[in-house]
């Protein structure tokens, strides 16, 4: 396998090229197989995002908070996978997995950026829901159209100066020693592993951000269903409660996914680390997560099922 190991000194990582990417090189008769899922996989993140997009700007039924931020939530999907699967199958298809110090940073830093505004958006989805079921009467002047628009753009710019200091921290580490990263993107936990020399800043600057961009996000979640619920349980129909319910529970589904997985890779103690266990739990939510987000909001929402039976048949008719 090509190395981009240099004969300089140890400690010096200026001649550094680039780095290993080993991915799932160590299985090598699953590389097809692999191929065929993973490719399998981002087309059906594609287009059921795309679909939700579609609907969300086109049915005029959805143009209402909730469907605004679901369609922000499934255009940000097709960024976020983007960022990693694509470069996966090419890797798949080739020996030559290189990658440069400029390429890995650039990715890592979007697939960084990427993942904390679907925190926030997250976030958001579930102040709106909060907003709608704990205080109805007010809703529409509170989440009115500018307000949505103030929202969204602060989810997706507020993590973007945090993550360029982080990202150049990491990347000022030394790599003396071997330049191999037993991963299939740039993550920082691998990256740290590969470090020589004291990380302690590094490593507590990560438990750090993560607190503040994953832990903080999920505790704000969490206390907004805490009154969710507790304002459904007091509705007097249970028709009403279980509809209350249905326009919740694929949000909180998507919740307790997307943040378990991120809290288990970068809130665990390094000693607990392993690697095969780290591409697990990266594959759950760079793809299996994405892949079940449209399914899961198209499956328990009647409204986007509707619309999407609309626009079906639209398509069949011009067809």
């Amino acid at each position: 396998m090509e190395s981009t190991r240099q004969t300089s000194p140890p400690g010096n990582h200026s001649t550094m090229t680039g780095f290993i990417l080993i991915g799932f090189s160590d299985v090598p008769g699953l590389q097809g197989f692999l191929f065929g899922v993973f490719l399998l996989i981002y087309v059906i993140i594609l287009m059921g995002n795309t679909l939700i997009i579609i609907i969300t700007k086109t049915d005029s039924l959805l143009q209402t908070p909730m469907y605004f931020f679901l369609g922000n939530f499934s255009f940000l999907e097709i960024c976020y996978v983007s960022v990693t699967i694509p470069r996966m199958l090419r890797d798949l298809c080739r020996q030559n997995r290189h990658i440069s110090i400029l390429a890995c940073a650039v990715q890592m830093y979007f697939f960084l950026i990427l993942g904390v505004t679907e925190c926030f958006i997250l976030t958001a989805m579930a102040y709106d829901r909060y907003v709608a079921i704990c205080h109805p009467l007010i809703y529409p002047l509170i989440m009115n159209y500018r307000r949505c628009v103030r929202l969204a753009a602060a989810c997706w710019i507020s993590g973007i100066p945090v993550h360029i200091g982080f990202t150049y921290q990491i990347f000022s580490l030394p790599f003396c020693g071997s330049h191999q990263l037993n991963h299939f993107f740039c993550d920082v936990p691998p990256l740290v592993k590969l470090a020589c020399g004291d990380t302690f800043v590094t490593e507590m600057l990560t438990y750090v951000i993560a607190v503040i961009v994953v832990t903080t996000p999920f505790l704000l979640i969490l206390a907004s269903y805490v009154k969710i619920i507790s304002a459904i349980l007091k509705l007097p129909s249970a028709s009403g409660r279980a509809k209350a319910f249905s326009t919740c529970s694929s949000h909180l589904t998507v919740v307790t996914m997307f943040f378990g997985s991120g809290c288990l890779v970068y809130l665990r103690p390094k000693s607990s680390h392993s690697t095969g266990m780290e591409k697990i739990l990266s594959l759950f939510y760079t793809m299996v997560i994405p892949m079940f987000n449209p399914i899961i909001y198209c499956l328990r929402n009647k409204d986007v099922m509707v619309a999407l039976k609309k626009f079906i048949q639209k398509c069949s008719n011009v067809l």
